[in-house]
């Protein structure tokens, strides 16, 4: 009698809908810990602080040169450049410590219109 040519492997994976798609979720105890922050969280914040420096070294005009650029509308860019303007303790938490906000990116974006002083209860309460 012949050994079995086949293996079979069972990965418990989920299926989640982001953004109206579908994603392979693996199981968390797979997956590298993050710190608990949303990876969305970090790129809005990255992504506000190359828009700030093209715009202070002139690789871009304006806010409405960057958008086309980017492929967003000029109100999402400039929603989102707020994100650079973040308190650094309030980054300084976010990006080192890795404390995930209690509130949404677009909602980060408007707490960063407050005093920096403001800002650090605002955003972790």
């Amino acid at each position: 009698m012949s050994a079995p040519t086949t293996m079979r492997v069972f990965i418990p994976l989920t299926i989640r809908k982001r953004n109206g798609r579908p994603k392979i979720v693996p199981p968390a105890d797979m997956v590298p810990d993050a710190g608990g922050l949303d990876p969305h969280v970090l790129k809005a914040i990255a992504k506000a602080w190359s828009w700030r420096r093209k715009l202070e070294s002139g690789a871009a005009a304006t806010l409405a040169d960057i958008a086309t650029a980017e492929g967003v509308t000029p109100a999402y860019a400039g929603r989102m450049l707020k994100l650079a303007y973040l308190a650094p303790a309030a980054l300084e938490k976010l990006l080192i410590a890795r404390v995930p906000p209690a509130v949404s990116v677009k909602e980060l974006a408007a707490v960063a219109e407050l005093r920096w002083v403001e800002q650090e209860a605002a955003v972790f309460e």
